[in-house]
This record gives structure tokens, sequence and C-alpha cells, in this order.
């Protein structure tokens, strides 16, 4: 099974910057959680320590898919150091108007400089796999490597944080991530002989550059993220809920095992997943995956035990990495020539968006309902998810090759 990760690893330069990517988007899963675990240490607040996390994922939302488009034209060392830059000062000064017990206002300020330029360094390794690679099949492998090792960093990321920020002090959560951007971010940006050559956009009739609108125009494109932000809806929620389901059966510390198994489920599939060709074409895969997934989902409601909810997260988790894949692949045929990164990033994105908005209304119905709320939002989204899926299939067989690996 391991063969064909063998295979793509050996291509020169490949194994440096997905190494490296993985320490680079650690951030991902351990600042959100970092900043709520400081806040709450420091000001005894989860409401204050939502809303400084919300405007971090709001920043990052709103700017990434403009910074990708940068990365795009002009590449991805030259926009996206001096952007690392500010995003590390950003998580510093947030650290240092907390610990000072600053007024709200600079928390604000401060989350949104290190949100904005963030950008998404697992849309810039996926960039770079298909920059190297030309073959499908083994670009299929790879899209499937970087999905199991984002499990992997959402397995390690809020363990790590948590436990840093209990245990040392309540800003180690977000010292990790700041070093770990130092040093991934930095190491993956001198590569430079793996980077995507900068896609200028093209001259009008004129001689000038023409201006160029939003991937999002895109039918397709529009149908991916809308259905990414209810996949991230459901996995926002899940973790609330998991959190109240152990609690309310008197072991909360056992939470984190429990979505553990979530993402080892998943990590196990992307493996195997890309290990393999398919026949059947991308579009419907996808539209499978997402049904897979919203089906397992809505049996969270019948676990009456955490061994129980533990067993269906685990195989329900077999639906993620595979669906997530897919949705990746899409892109590549859904977005024009040159705009990889910022359709990549905007799917990214909408992810990120749907984990916040999930996690959010599953808190507030958690607080009426107790964890069956919570299980709710989850499922509301997994109905969501298959309906826009579902309802647009022409424009993602539009989008798709009729067979891919």
């Amino acid at each position: 099974m391991l063969r064909p990760y063998r295979d793509i690893l050996t291509t020169p330069g490949a194994l440096a910057f997905s190494a490296a990517g993985v320490l680079a988007r650690l951030p991902i899963s351990m600042v959100g959680i970092g900043i709520v675990l400081m806040i709450t240490a420091e000001y005894g607040s989860y409401g204050l320590a939502g809303r400084v996390s919300a405007v971090y994922v709001v920043a990052s939302a709103v700017c990434g898919p403009q910074l990708a488009r940068f990365v795009d034209a002009h590449g991805q060392a030259r926009i996206m150091r001096p952007a690392t830059v500010l995003a590390i000062g950003g998580l510093a000064a947030l650290i240092a108007v907390a610990e000072m017990g600053s007024h709200a206002g600079w928390l604000y300020l401060t989350a949104a400089v290190a949100g904005a330029p963030s950008g998404s360094f697992g849309s810039l390794v996926r960039a770079r796999w298909s920059h190297v690679l030309t073959d499908p099949r083994r670009l299929h492998t790879a899209y499937s490597l970087e999905s199991a090792l984002d499990e992997v960093v959402f397995v390690v990321g809020p363990v790590a944080a948590t436990v840093l920020a209990t245990t040392v002090a309540p800003a180690a959560g977000l010292v990790v991530p700041i070093f770990a951007l130092l040093v991934g971010g930095f190491l993956f940006l001198s590569l430079r002989g793996t980077e995507p050559a900068p896609q200028a956009p093209p001259l009008d009739a004129a001689g000038r550059r023409a201006h160029q609108g939003s991937v999002m125009r895109v039918a397709g494109m529009r149908v991916l993220a809308a259905v990414f932000v209810a996949m991230g809806a459901i996995f926002g929620a899940t973790d609330v809920a998991t959190v109240a389901f152990a609690q309310e059966h008197g072991s909360k510390g056992s939470a984190g095992f429990v979505l553990a198994a979530f993402a080892f489920g998943s990590m196990l599939s992307g493996l195997g997943y890309g290990a393999r060709s398919w026949a059947a074409p991308l579009w419907k895969r996808f539209a499978i995956g997402v049904v897979a997934l919203a089906a397992g989902v809505s049996l969270f409601f019948l676990a009456t035990s955490l061994p129980a909810l533990a067993v269906v997260m685990f195989v329900t988790g077999f639906a993620i990495a595979p669906t997530l894949i897919n949705g990746n692949g899409l892109v590549q045929y859904c977005v024009p020539d040159g705009r990889l990164t910022e359709g990549l990033t905007w799917v990214s994105t909408s992810l990120g968006i749907g984990v916040s908005v999930g996690s959010s209304i599953a808190g507030m119905l958690i607080d009426d309902r107790g964890a069956r709320g919570g299980f709710v939002v989850v499922a509301v989204a997994a109905g969501f998810a298959v309906v826009a899926t579902l309802a647009s299939l022409r424009a993602l067989r539009a989008g798709s090759p009729s067979r891919l690996p």
C-alpha cells in the first residue's frame, strides 16, 4: 500500500517541501484553541475568547483568497515571506496584549493582524505537487498523502496546545505555532526548486494586464465552497458536541481520544484511497463521499456511551479523507490555468468558516439541550451538504474529467 507514496516522495524536492509543509500548517490546528485557552485563563471569559478566535478566523477567511491570488501571480516566496513575518508578529503581539490584560479592542486588532496574512500552507503544498507531478494518478496519490498529513496535524495540534496551555503557561499553546511558522514556513519558502512559476494575468487587446475576476465566478467552485462550509460545520459541531457528551458521561478528558478516533479513521482511509486508482469519475466519487459522511455522522445520535461514540466516529471517519481529496481534486479542473492556489485556498477557507459557524451554533444549542443539541447541528449541516451536492451535480460534472485515478 505504501509503494505509491514512496514513489512520489522520490520526486526531487518532494520530501523536503512536504515535510516542511506539515510543520508550517501546524498552526491551523493550534491557534484557534490556543487563543481560547489563553483568553479564558487571562480574562476568565469564554465569550471574549470565542469572539477573539472568531476575529482571527474571519480575517484569515476574508484575506486568504486574495493573498492566494497574489501568490499565483507573483510567486509563493515573494508574497508569503513578508506575509508570514506579519502573521508571526501578529501572534506575538496578541500574546503580549493578553499577558498585559489590555482592553478587548487590542485583542481583536492583534488577532486580525495575525489572521489576515496567515495564508494556507496546505494550498501551497498542493500547488507544488501539481507543479512537480504531471501524471494525474501520481497527483491523486500526493493529494491523498497531504490529506492524511492534515489529519495528523489535527490529531496532534489541539492536544499539544491544550497540554502546553494547561501545564506550562496559558500562552504556550500559541508560542509553538509561532515557531512552527518561523521554522516550517521559512524552510518551505526557501525551497525554490519546486516552487511553481508565477502566472501573470493575460494581456488584453491594448497590451495591458487584463483584470481577472474571482475563481468563485465558476459554478463548480461555488458548489464546492458551499459543501466545504457544510462539512466544516459538521467537524466544528462534532468537536463541541463530543466534549459535551464526554462531560455528560463523567469523563470530559476522554473527548480528545474520541475525536482522535474520528481523525484516525480518516487518516487510514486517506492512505488506502490514495494507494490505488479508481474508475468512477471524480465528481461521482465526491458525491458518494458526501452522502457517506452525512449518513455516518447522523448515527452519532445512537451512541449511548463514549466507547460506542468512538466506534461510530472511527468508522465514519473513513468517509472524510476521500471526500476532501476528491474535493481538492475537483478544484484543479474547475479553476483557470494559473489560479490553482486561489481555488484551493477558497475551499480551505470555506472549511474553516464552516468549523467556526458549526462550533458556535452547536455551543449555543448545547447550553440549552446538552450534547444532543450539538449533534442536531451536525445532522443539519450534513443534510445541507447532501442537498447542495446532489442539486449541483451538473456543475460538478462540467468541471470534472470523465475519468481520473
